[in-house]
């Protein structure tokens, strides 16, 4: 028996043997110098992170960002008497708030969750965190004219000036600015505001000057108009609701289109639904119910077509002679079940606007 046991141990001593052989690979080793494959802590994490060492303040600032470069924050921030959060002094900065909160502090002054302090900077980029509280903006990337600048994914509550402030050739989007004391999101000459929602600011829900583009975004409850636009700008498929002026505002030579305006000049307020103050504006295919005026245009030289309004309390239609407008009292039908009935709205031209 032992010298079966034996052999049997042996046969498997062998067929380990064997199994390494096989599967253990060249033992030669490769030509050339043996270099290491590990990464340093720079390959795994490239961007800087915030903090007293890498990005100390100064005597109102928290922490200063003076180089340009990728930049992070692994913790929250809370706000301290006379200091901005974080001040940018360099073109070429992008932060990523990692999804953390920046907030301020009471009585802290006219400062800024994030600032730009240097003037005629470019291309600087805050994303993904909120900012709540500040003594002045949220983000202010506009007082000092920072050009070609991006807000993205930002939350901003509560701050006592604009929620958000971008310089020229910005663009905001997917943002959200609730309760601040100035304007949600505010933006000097052509920039793009997308998909943001701005809710129960003070001033105005979206503010942008010339050459603007605002489109997919919200506006209600704000405490001026819901979104007003300077000249030459484009405001479509928005939605402008309970705005305690009006709903959507614009100058001259602007295209306002697809927008759903209802229950503007809210609250004891005087408001339209849209309102154009200049000429050489395209006005269609909105809908605009429940304001003191549905579609309100103050010069001559726009055109306005295709557009529905019902349910403004003083007029469904203000409209000030020599511009290009049909409007049409809509044909109330019966009811309609199963497969037909109904009635034409009362008008066959394709351009016609319609009161219901």
């Amino acid at each position: 028996m032992n010298q079966y046991k034996s052999v049997l141990s042996l046969a498997g001593v062998a067929l380990l043997i064997t199994g390494a052989v096989l599967y253990a690979g060249p033992l030669t080793p490769p030509a050339g110098p043996v270099s290491s494959t590990y990464k340093t802590l720079t390959e795994v994490e490239p961007r800087t992170i915030i903090n007293s060492i890498n990005t100390p303040g100064d005597a109102d600032s928290l922490f200063r960002i003076t180089q340009p470069g990728s930049y992070y924050l692994a913790r929250g921030i809370t706000g301290v008497v006379g200091k901005h959060g974080i001040e940018i002094a360099s073109s070429g900065v992008t932060i990523d708030l990692n999804g953390f909160d920046l907030v301020g502090v009471p009585a802290m002054g006219a400062f800024d969750g994030v600032s730009v302090t240097v003037a005629s900077l470019t291309d600087i980029a805050v994303v993904n965190g909120s900012i709540r509280n500040w003594g002045d903006e949220g983000v202010d990337l506009g007082s000092t004219a920072a050009v070609n600048c991006r807000i993205e994914r930002v939350l901003v509550s509560g701050n006592t000036g604009n929620g958000i402030y971008v310089g020229t050739g910005g663009t905001v989007s997917n943002c959200r600015a609730y309760d601040n004391a100035g304007q949600g999101i505010a933006t000097q000459f052509g920039c793009t505001v997308s998909n943001c929602s701005v809710y129960q600011n003070t001033g105005s829900g979206i503010n942008t000057d010339q050459g603007g583009k605002v489109m997919d975004c919200v506006a209600f409850s704000n405490g001026a108009f819901g979104i007003t636009v300077g000249t030459g700008s484009i405001v479509a498929d928005c939605v402008a609701r309970s705005n305690t002026v009006d709903g959507i505002r614009c100058s001259s030579s602007c295209l306002i289109s697809g927008n759903a305006c209802s229950g503007n000049g809210a609250g004891g307020g005087d408001g339209a639904g849209i309102h154009a103050t200049n000429n050489d504006n395209r006005i269609e295919g909105n809908n605009c119910t429940g304001a003191d005026r549905g579609i309100d245009v103050d010069a001559p030289g726009n055109i306005i077509i295709r557009n529905t309004c019902s349910g403004n309390t003083t007029n469904n239609w203000d409209v000030v002679a020599g511009n290009v407008i049909l409007v049409v009292n809509a044909t109330n039908a019966a009811a309609v079940t199963g497969n037909s009935g109904g009635a034409a709205p009362g008008s066959t031209d394709p351009n016609a606007n319609f009161t219901y």
